[in-house]
């Protein structure tokens, strides 16, 4: 055994954690992109270039989508189980969404038709923007909580729709995704590219980091302006297999501010949340792209892990009976399960990072018109 199960609890907590940061910044800024770019490319030439800035990476980035999703499933079965089935239409929507960005990227450029390719970059957009929306949704309604419980026999049940997941705060939630994953798309295009779609890419950076940085705030303001959290006042021990409805849960008007008041060091992912978009505005009005990126990618895993710490230890909460809320003590799998995946994964998870670095590393370089045009059938 690798460690106790209560370590091991909290180890995929924050390995699930890594995971959907990994995500966000690798696959989040190609989304970003492709959201995009009916924008930013004003002709064809343009667009394959902001196409072909992640045209070398996308695939390899979906690898953390597809790893966090098994983790998932792995390391939390009864939220797997109990979120899938649950939010299944959102599930589906999302998939399909997912869908149009493999064909958009391989079947835009097999016609040399404008009616084609235009049609082909709105489905590149559609399929970047859901996801994001979708994904921001789902992390504001954590934080109302799910409709769900259990049954005696551990079933879990949904009593909710798509439509009731609609409301104002997990609206703004999915908006504020989609500002983050721009902002960082817009950064690393200006990364990327030179001249013309360098500069926009710039102006539209400094745009969606503020935009970003002022609705994180609003978000912010509105949890700890009294929304009504879970807090567990009864659970058994941590360190064994616990029954997620054998313990205690009590609502309460600012609950999801206890971890910041017990451990105030924690106030650190909100305030970079909140301060580094407003940096890498100003890096890239500079032109200091790789410094601002560096701030992106800072400002993404902040609001993410203001999420999670805000949260904590709640994985996902219930609205309708809080006592069948599950958290990171009673939703995993058994310590055999979760010290093998351990182990797989300190394996495999440098492997992923070391060989997505070095393609990154071999593809480096700005893109512009000249060298488009100049490699026109060896390009998307």
């Amino acid at each position: 055994m690798i460690a106790d199960y209560e370590t091991l609890k909290l180890i995929w907590w924050a390995l699930v954690g890594v995971l959907l940061i990994g995500f966000a910044l690798t696959d989040g800024f190609d989304m970003g992109v492709g959201a995009l770019l009916p924008f930013l490319g004003k002709n064809d030439d343009q667009r394959r270039i902001i196409i072909n800035t992640v045209g070398p990476h996308w695939e390899g980035n979906q690898v953390w989508f597809v790893t966090a999703g098994g983790a998932l499933f792995a390391a939390w079965p009864l939220v797997y189980a109990s979120a899938f089935s649950g939010m299944y239409a959102a599930l589906i929507i999302t998939l399909m969404a997912l869908f149009l960005r493999p064909v958009g990227f391989d079947y835009r450029s097999k016609q040399d038709s404008e009616r084609w390719r235009k049609n082909w970059d709105w489905a590149l957009f559609v399929g970047s923007v859901i996801p994001p929306v979708i994904f921001g949704v789902a992390f504001g309604n954590l934080f109302l909580g799910l409709p769900f419980r259990f049954d005696e026999l551990m079933r879990p049940s949904y009593e909710g729709n798509l439509f009731g997941l609609l409301t104002i705060f997990p609206l703004m939630s999915g908006v504020l995704s989609l500002s983050m994953l721009v902002m960082h798309g817009a950064v690393w295009l200006g990364l990327k590219t030179d001249g013309e779609v360098r500069r926009r890419a710039n102006a539209a950076t400094v745009k969606a980091a503020i935009f970003t940085a002022l609705l994180f705030g609003v978000c912010g303001v509105w949890v700890a302006s009294g929304m009504n959290g879970l807090m567990i006042t009864d659970l058994p021990d941590t360190n064994g297999a616990i029954n997620p409805m054998g313990k205690t849960v009590v609502v309460q008007a600012g609950a999801w501010l206890t971890n910041y008041q017990q451990w105030p060091v924690l106030m650190i992912f909100p305030l970079l949340g909140l301060v580094m978009p407003f940096a890498t505005a100003s890096l890239s009005l500079k032109q200091k792209e790789g410094w601002a990126f560096l701030t992106s990618c800072l400002a993404v895993a902040s609001i993410i892990a203001t999420a999670g710490v805000s949260l904590f230890p709640f994985v996902m909460p219930s609205s309708i009976m809080p006592n069948h809320s599950l958290t990171v003590w009673d939703a995993t799998s058994s310590a055999l399960t979760l010290n093998i995946m351990l182990m797989v994964a300190c394996v495999f998870v440098p492997l992923v990072l070391g060989y997505t670095l070095w393609s990154y590393y071999k593809m480096w370089g700005r893109l512009d018109e000249e060298h488009i045009r100049t490699h026109s059938h060896s390009l998307y």
